[in-house]
C-alpha cells in the first residue's frame, strides 16, 4: 500500500479556481482522489487540468454556503483554502472590512469544518480537514487586522476540532504557507525593494511555489499522516525559523 496515495478518496477543495487552492485540486487529483474544485468564481480551468474532476458554486461571503455540501455525498478529505483580505491601517480599518474577512476567512471555515465533521461521523467513517492558515497564525502582519485575526483563529480552531475529533477517525490539521508566487503576490515580487527583503529572510532563497503547497496537503490527507492531529505545518522556506 502506497502512504501517500489518495485513491478512492473524494476531496472538496474550496478557493480552488486560481493559485494555491488550484495547485492543491491538482495534486490530490495526481495522488488518486477524486476532485470537487468549489469556488465563488469559476473552477473550469482548474476542472480541465485533473481527470474527472467538478465544480461546485460556493460564496462563503455566506458563511453558511456549506451547510449542506456534504449530506448529498461521500466526502472523504476538506480544504479550506478559500479566502480574502482587506488593508488598511488599524486606526481607519472599517467594520464592513473586518466583518467580510472574518466571515470568510474563520465562520466559514468552522461552520464548513462543522458540516463536514457532522456527516463524517454520522456515517461512523473516517475523514480528513486540511485548513490554510498563514505565517500570520503566528505574526502580526501590517494593515491586515482581520486577516491576521481571522489566521490565528483558524490555527486555533485546528486545534480544538483536532482534540474534539481525533479519537474519531477525523483528522485535523493546517498548513501556513510563506511566501508563494501566485496572483496575490505578484505586486510584492515585482517591487524591488520588497522582493529582495523577503527573499533575504527566507532560508530557501526563493519564493515558494502553489505545488509546494499542494503536495503537503496530500500528505495531511493521506494515510502517511494518521497521526496527526492538531498540527500547523510551516510551509515557508524556513521563514519562521528565521
Amino acid at each position: 500500500m502506497n502512504a501517500f496515495s489518495l485513491d478512492g478518496k473524494t476531496a472538496l477543495v474550496t478557493g480552488a479556481n486560481t493559485g494555491i487552492g488550484q495547485a492543491i485540486a491538482i495534486a490530490m487529483a495526481r495522488a488518486g482522489a477524486q476532485v470537487i474544485c468549489a469556488g465563488r468564481r469559476s473552477c473550469a480551468e482548474t476542472v480541465a487540468q485533473i481527470e474527472g474532476g467538478r465544480e461546485l458554486v460556493l460564496d462563503f461571503a455566506d458563511p453558511m454556503a456549506a451547510r449542506d455540501v456534504f449530506a448529498d455525498e461521500k466526502i472523504d478529505i476538506l480544504v479550506n483554502n478559500a479566502g480574502i483580505i482587506r488593508r488598511a491601517d488599524a486606526t481607519d480599518f472599517s467594520e464592513s472590512d473586518w466583518d467580510d474577512v472574518v466571515d470568510v476567512n474563520l465562520k466559514a471555515v468552522f461552520f464548513t469544518c462543522q458540516a463536514f465533521g457532522k456527516a463524517v461521523l454520522a456515517r461512523g467513517g473516517a475523514g480528513s480537514i486540511v485548513n490554510i492558515a498563514s505565517l500570520l497564525s503566528f505574526q502580526g502582519g501590517i494593515r491586515v487586522a482581520s486577516y491576521t485575526a481571522a489566521k490565528h483563529g483558524v490555527a486555533g480552531i485546528t486545534k480544538l476540532l483536532a482534540n474534539e475529533w481525533a479519537a474519531k477517525g477525523i483528522n485535523v490539521n493546517a498548513i501556513a504557507p510563506g511566501y508563494i508566487e501566485t496572483n496575490n503576490t505578484e505586486a510584492l515580487r515585482n517591487d524591488p525593494d520588497r522582493n529582495k527583503a523577503i527573499l533575504e529572510r527566507i532560508p530557501a532563497g526563493r519564493w515558494g511555489e502553489p505545488d509546494d503547497i499542494g503536495e503537503a496537503a496530500v500528505f495531511l490527507a493521506s494515510p502517511a499522516a494518521k497521526y496527526i492531529h492538531g498540527a500547523v505545518l510551516n510551509v515557508d522556506g524556513g521563514w519562521l525559523a528565521r
